[in-house]
């Protein structure tokens, strides 16, 4: 019979004295906005905007809910605030049932909603935009010095993007660039390099969340899916499309410094699209001349991937292998706090690890992913 999911592990170090000084970093924790709570960031033309003409998004399921599964629009039944609003919009909350009990030194904010990536009016999604990275620190980050804001941007307007940039990089309560992969095009295209330029200069990770969406096409190349769990699987193969766009496109030998953040994506997929694009790419290289190594090396040196959801095989040593191959440093913890299958850092693996895995994984690659170990 499978484990359960979140079975419990040899999560805690074999000195006591350890656990009581290791602090963990969350790099996925949802922000959900109430019923207008972005509303008072924007400009009064843009307030009239979303209460006459509200929304004009890209396909018409986007902001429905199509299964019974995420009636509560994926979150925890247990996160909703009581004197009202949806799950994740309580600040109290978040602080009384994860910050505070699981020790959380920093926790990255990924806002996905009302942040402008949906919005086809690109004026409209200009304000939005801004309006959501406004709500996210004072909201959020002036409230609890261990939360860390990430820059919400709409990909289809690389120039508001790169200007949204520009205005909160210096901001310390912004910590690196939230990007939709599920863009128009394939995001390595060169239309999208701005926005790399802006994130290598400035020194800013890209975040990529494939729950995300600001395209108007199917999850799957087949179309849309037709059950839940099949949409929730989507996000790994839309995670392998952004990567290998990014790699055989060159994106990496244009940004040397650029750095990528994998972001609820899973990652046993990862070793296998290395191993894949490296066989094509010993075959057909001449035609990404761009091109100076195997692709599978760009992909351990330029990308980080976080847990959740984590892969469960099994053979909890194929979760290993994975590690492995991928480099212990490139692997950070995430929550996904108040999604339904949010990982407990006390239960998210089921096998043992050293210390100095534990302490990499937990805590001291994010802070340098991040750089907040300066």
């Amino acid at each position: 019979m499978n484990a359960p999911m979140n079975a419990p592990m040899n999560a805690r170090s074999s000195d006591p004295k350890a656990d009581q000084k290791l602090m963990l970093v969350d790099c996925d924790i949802h922000p959900i906005q109430k019923l207008g709570a972005v509303a008072q960031y924007l400009s009064a033309h843009w307030r009239d905007h979303m209460a006459t003409y509200g929304a004009h998004i890209r396909q018409g399921l986007q902001e429905r809910i199509q299964w019974p599964r995420m009636m509560a629009s994926g979150q925890r039944a247990d996160a909703y605030p009581p004197d009202g609003g949806p799950p994740g919009s309580s600040y109290e909350m978040l602080r009384d049932q994860h910050l505070d009990p699981h020790g959380i030194e920093h926790g990255m904010l990924i806002a996905l909603s009302k942040g402008g990536m949906e919005e086809r009016n690109q004026d409209y999604a200009a304000a939005l935009m801004h309006a959501c990275n406004q709500w996210q620190k004072e909201h959020w980050v002036d409230r609890d010095p261990r939360l860390h804001a990430g820059i919400v941007v709409n990909g289809d307007d690389v120039a508001a993007a790169v200007k949204e940039i520009e205005l909160r990089a210096q901001d310390k309560a912004f910590v690196q660039i939230i990007l939709s992969p599920r863009t128009n095009e394939p995001l390595g295209r060169r239309r999208f390099w701005p926005i790399f330029a802006i994130a290598q200069e400035t020194g800013l990770p890209l975040g990529l969340h494939p729950a995300a969406h600001s395209g108007g096409a199917p999850s799957t190349g087949a179309g849309w899916p037709t059950y839940y769990m099949q949409e929730h699987y989507t996000f790994s193969t839309a995670s392998e499309a952004v990567a290998t766009s990014l790699v055989m496109e060159g994106v990496f030998e244009e940004f040397p410094r650029l750095k990528i953040a994998m972001i609820e994506s899973g990652l046993s997929w990862a070793p296998i699209l290395g191993w894949r694009m490296d066989r094509i790419w010993e075959r057909m290289r001449s035609e990404v001349p761009r091109l100076k190594r195997p692709p599978s090396e760009y992909l351990r040196q330029y990308f980080w991937f976080a847990t959740q959801p984590i892969e469960e095989p099994e053979n909890p040593q194929h979760l290993l292998d994975v590690f492995d191959w991928l480099g212990w440093d490139r692997l950070i913890y995430s929550s996904d706090y108040p999604h339904w299958d949010y990982d407990d850092p006390r239960f998210v693996l089921r096998v043992k690890i050293s210390d100095e895995q534990r302490l990499k994984l937990f805590r001291s690659n994010a802070l340098a992913l991040y750089n907040l170990d300066r």
